[in-house]
């Protein structure tokens, strides 16, 4: 089983904030390929499809970003480990339209990453990273997550959305070697969350 974990926090209130970029992402992907719902529970949403010939399930936590590892565990209890692991998030140390692969690394601050890493005791997992743009400072950074874009913003939005679910494709056709090479800049790289990490201000929730 491929696994396409998008983090997000649940209710209508947050669905179209920078935060939830990755439901989006898992949303366009399920409308590409007819994935079907999966049954119901408490801490997750599911859909299973099919790419690239692999059976993949689309996964979204419904226990807010700081506990989405519990999400995952949830999942692994009642269907156990998956073979391949590809946790998507949104990033605020990416320009918006901008998206980064990477196989293993820190979470950066992220809190839903960090949990994702508490849970399974591991940073070896491959990552998407969704570029939402930086906040005006440190101090407006838990504010600047939980909005949601700004009108003239929509464009590059809706292809940034796009191109993350091309990547998702790609990741499962060819790994995550294959995505980085193609979905990953050379000529503007800008600064990764891994090498911004030690200076970025941890995101909060507003829910617990």
């Amino acid at each position: 089983m491929w696994l396409v974990l998008g983090l997000g926090n649940p209710g209508e209130r947050y669905a179209r904030t920078r935060h939830n970029v990755a439901w989006r992402t898992l949303d366009l992907l399920a409308e590409r390929h007819g994935a079907r719902e999966v049954p119901g529970h408490a801490a997750f949403h599911a859909r299973r499809t099919t790419l690239a010939g692999r059976e993949v399930l689309l996964l979204e936590p419904l226990t807010f970003m700081n506990r989405s590892g519990e999400a995952l565990m949830a999942w692994r209890e009642r269907e156990g480990v998956e073979s391949h692991l590809l946790v998507v998030s949104d990033d605020v140390y990416l320009p918006l339209g901008r998206l980064r692969v990477r196989a293993g690394g820190s979470s950066g601050g992220h809190l839903g990453l960090e949990s994702i890493e508490a849970a399974v005791g591991s940073r070896d997992y491959d990552r998407l990273r969704i570029g939402v743009g930086a906040a005006e400072d440190s101090s407006a950074l838990r504010e600047h997550v939980l909005e949601e874009f700004a009108p003239e913003e929509s464009p590059v939005l809706e292809e940034m959305i796009r191109r993350a679910a091309d990547a998702v494709e790609c990741w499962v056709a060819e790994g995550a070697l294959g995505a980085m090479n193609q979905f990953n800049r050379k000529d503007d790289p800008g600064p990764t969350a891994e090498q911004a990490g030690g200076e970025r201000e941890r995101q909060e929730e507003s829910e617990p």
